[in-house]
């Protein structure tokens, strides 16, 4: 009896051990940036562009600015000043690996209609400093310095307008439940997510063909010793509760990476004014392509109410 107790013990060692190796392992995957993959982040994001957009890009007179986060991390950004004076200011938020370039076509219809533009780099994507991405948690408190810097280098009437595509839609709702200033007047969010534990369970069963338990709770005790934070206590759709900022949640219904059905939790998260534009048929970040007029359309009507 003793023999089949030792041997069931050893198999069960063999396959906590295991377990517990490939969640280590994929916890270091999905959070670990290496400065290759930013730069292929970068690339990326400039080749899904038109070459129109680049071109108009770079012909904006770019200034480059920084901030150093609490943890010591330089974050670099791009600021587009508007073609004439304005007090309204757009802060755009990329998806994950990426780079602030993925921006560039919201950056110019918001330019167009004379906003000025910050297009931060995340932490550990494109030219900001660091090797770990928090999935938009992390950098809520990122976007807290970004909107203070605004204000305080464009003074304090500044109406400020965040927007963000998949990761960066989370970030700038988790923004949203934080304490905000009053001049910060809206949030758009595209293709967002409601919770960072959910969204590594499918990415764990999309990209790796893996079941997510027991994985992803080890890696959510991981994270805990790894940030201070489990992946589990990291709910967008949580500090949406708190938010008061008038909100415009986009989602294609074909979203295969980001399920729409983030969208209605989302949606239904939110305590303040909200409005919510589903668009058939179309897939991950993919609303403005599949029907661009109508996303500009449904965009000036929002925030006319509210700048």
């Amino acid at each position: 009896m003793s023999k089949w107790i030792k041997i069931s013990a050893a198999a069960l060692a063999t396959g906590v051990t295991a377990a517990v190796a490939a969640s280590v392992a994929v916890y270091h995957d999905l959070t670990h940036i290496s400065d290759s993959e930013k730069e292929k982040g970068h690339h990326k994001a400039v080749a899904e562009n038109t070459a129109a957009n680049n071109v108009w890009y770079l012909k904006q007179p770019i200034q480059e600015w920084r901030q150093t986060t609490p943890d010591g991390l330089t974050l670099r950004a791009s600021y587009i000043p508007a073609a004439e004076k304005s007090q309204r200011v757009v802060i755009l938020a990329h998806g994950i690996n990426h780079a602030r370039e993925q921006m560039i076509p919201l950056a110019r219809l918001f330019h167009d209609r004379g906003y000025n533009v910050l297009m931060p780099d995340a932490r550990a994507q494109g030219e900001s400093d660091g090797h770990r991405i928090g999935f938009g948690w992390p950098d809520r408190k990122d976007y807290l310095r970004w909107i203070n810097k605004v204000i305080s280098e464009l003074g304090p009437n500044v109406k400020i307008v965040l927007m963000g595509f998949s990761m960066g839609a989370a970030t700038v709702l988790a923004t949203a439940g934080e304490h905000l200033p009053q001049n910060v007047k809206a949030v758009v969010a595209d293709s967002g997510f409601a919770s960072i534990y959910q969204m590594a369970k499918t990415t764990l069963r999309r990209d790796y063909h893996l079941p997510a338990n027991p994985i992803v709770p080890i890696a959510d005790w991981l994270a805990r010793f790894r940030t201070g934070s489990r992946l589990s206590q990291e709910r967008v759709d949580d500090q949406l509760k708190r938010a008061m900022v008038p909100i415009l949640i986009i989602h294609g219904e074909a979203d295969q990476v980001v399920p729409v059905k983030h969208a209605k939790l989302l949606y239904n998260a939110i305590s303040g004014p909200k409005e919510a534009y589903i668009v058939p048929n179309a897939k991950h970040i993919q609303a403005y392509a599949h029907d661009p007029e109508h996303y500009k359309q449904v965009l000036t009507d929002f925030l006319a109410q509210y700048l």
